[in-house]
């Protein structure tokens, strides 16, 4: 018996906005385009509260939530919050597949951690998600991916919902139709048409009726009602990069300090790197956050890693701080794509 997690962060664009800038943590804020004439990117629970809603036009949601604030849109930040995400997500399992920045499904059948439960394991990820980056995200747990992406959305924001084996069918049974994956607003109203509107309903359909009313969707719609869902998660493309990262307890100042940090870091980064064994090594370094929330990150080629180097690339980082107490440090390496590799090893 397979076990999935589907992790989805909790209005993320606008979450990492709100956790950079406090000013907006208790106002209606919405992400997207700078005029009227754009579309909403996501949008805070606030903001929701007044109707507000993903890919919706900017000059409806300002009618809807006067006082809506909009953001400019930092993907660049994002993207790097979502490889942070990724981190912990590799601390638990390598089957990760990614549907965009900010969820995943996670195959943790063959994992050794948290007595190989799947709910404790989704539990764990979403404690370090939150001690780490301050950010929350809600979990689906279930045997199977499409349930346990539906389930991942039962107790939003910051929830975690579990579906056992022997649930399934009573649970997609009572399923609304429309969360099912796949069904969009027009598939909706045809399945509506005809008197189909929860798992149950589609139950007492013939497979052959089905595919005949909605061709190959109504074969897939047919076994996800009947709560079959054989599809494995794939695995992402190869690894770009690792990294490990600490948030401090406390800022602390001096290179000694943050020697110290570095030392308790190296370890554990050297644990993770070396599930990597079979991918090259051509960059590493280092990354600091000041207590003003500014960051600086030195990198140095290389062909492996070379943990003594690490000190010299902090001093370089520090002296860019002109000072500034440190609240965070990483350590991170870049691998070569498969071209790289082969020039990298023809040069070695």
């Amino acid at each position: 018996m397979k076990k999935i997690i589907h992790i989805d962060m909790d209005c993320f664009y606008a979450a990492v906005e709100m956790r950079d800038n406090p000013a907006l943590r208790d106002i209606p804020i919405a992400i997207g385009g700078s005029s009227e004439r754009g579309v909403i990117a996501t949008c805070n629970y606030l903001a929701r509260k007044f109707g507000v809603r993903s890919a919706m036009p900017v000059a409806h949601a300002l009618r809807l939530c006067p006082d809506l604030t909009m953001v400019p849109g930092r993907m660049s930040v994002y993207k790097e919050v979502s490889e942070q995400i990724r981190e912990i997500f590799h601390r638990y399992t390598d089957l990760i597949e990614p549907l965009s920045l900010d969820e995943a499904y996670l195959d943790v059948s063959d994992s050794p951690h948290c007595q190989g439960s799947a709910t404790l394991i989704a539990q764990r990820i979403r404690q370090d998600i939150f001690n780490e980056l301050n950010l929350t995200a809600s979990a689906g747990v279930a045997s199977c991916k499409f349930v346990a992406k539906i389930a991942s959305d039962e107790n939003k924001p910051d929830g975690i919902c579990v579906i056992k084996p022997a649930e399934i069918m009573d649970f997609v049974a009572t399923l609304d139709l429309k969360k099912i994956p796949g069904v969009g607003p027009k598939t909706l109203q045809k399945l509506h048409r005809k008197g189909l509107k929860t798992g149950a309903d589609v139950r007492q359909c013939h497979k052959d009726e089905l595919i005949q009313w909605f061709g190959k969707f109504g074969a897939s719609l047919y076994e996800r009602c009947q709560g079959i869902d054989n599809r494995s998660v794939s695995p992402d493309r190869v690894r770009k990069s690792l990294a490990i990262e600490t948030t401090l307890a406390k800022n602390i100042e001096g290179e000694s300090a943050c020697l110290d940090v570095l030392n308790t870091l190296l370890p554990k980064f050297e644990q993770r790197l070396q599930r990597t064994d079979d991918l090259l090594i051509c960059r590493q370094g280092i990354k600091v956050k000041f207590a003003d929330f500014t960051q600086t990150t030195v990198d140095q080629s290389c062909a492996q890693l070379t943990p003594e180097q690490f000190p010299t690339l902090l001093k370089e980082a520090l002296n860019r701080g002109e000072g500034k107490a440190v609240r965070l440090l990483g350590l991170h390496v870049g691998f070569a794509e498969h071209q790289d590799k082969q020039q990298l090893c023809f040069n070695l």
